[in-house]
């Protein structure tokens, strides 16, 4: 269940971002690798788990628990920083040229035509939430999901 809830979330940030032409940060893209990782590690525990031991399984489940944990803080982090609970990563603005200019003049177009992506300042809010705080939702749920996993590997075998 983790996989497919995972992979639903990373998919629908890839099409915003390549569909929609919503433009992640760069502390967008750092969340995106526990997705990343973990997504088919979960899928595939999902398809063998049932012949792992039980304690192997549970311990396997633990440490994707910890990966979604550690998107979970990021997700936080960042929209804690959005809201101005905290300050935010000093460096954390992305430029979108879009291509390689072959010349100068071109590279002054592309600089024109480019998007700073701020980590501090949502273009996309869901229901009053930023993405930011929807992946740390998403990534909360699925640490319970995988713990919960965890413990019924543990106790069945």
């Amino acid at each position: 269940m983790a996989g497919l809830i995972g992979l639903v979330v990373i998919l629908a940030a890839l099409v915003l971002q390549y569909g929609f032409g919503y433009a992640p940060c760069p502390l967008c893209l750092q969340q995106r690798w526990p997705y990343y990782i973990g997504v088919p590690i979960a899928i595939i525990l999902g398809l063998v788990g049932n012949r792992l031991p039980g304690k192997l399984l549970a311990l396997l489940l633990v440490l994707l628990a910890a990966l979604f944990a550690y998107g979970c803080f990021l997700g936080v982090y960042q929209a804690g920083a959005e809201w101005n609970f905290w300050l935010g990563p000093a460096d954390c603005a992305a430029g979108n040229v879009g291509s390689n200019p072959a010349s100068v003049g071109g590279l002054l177009d592309a600089i024109d035509n480019s998007t700073v992506v701020s980590c501090t300042n949502p273009r996309l809010r869901i229901l009053g939430v930023s993405l930011a705080g929807w992946n740390g939702v998403v990534m909360a749920a699925l640490v319970l999901i995988t713990l919960w996993g965890a413990w019924r590997a543990a106790k069945a075998r």
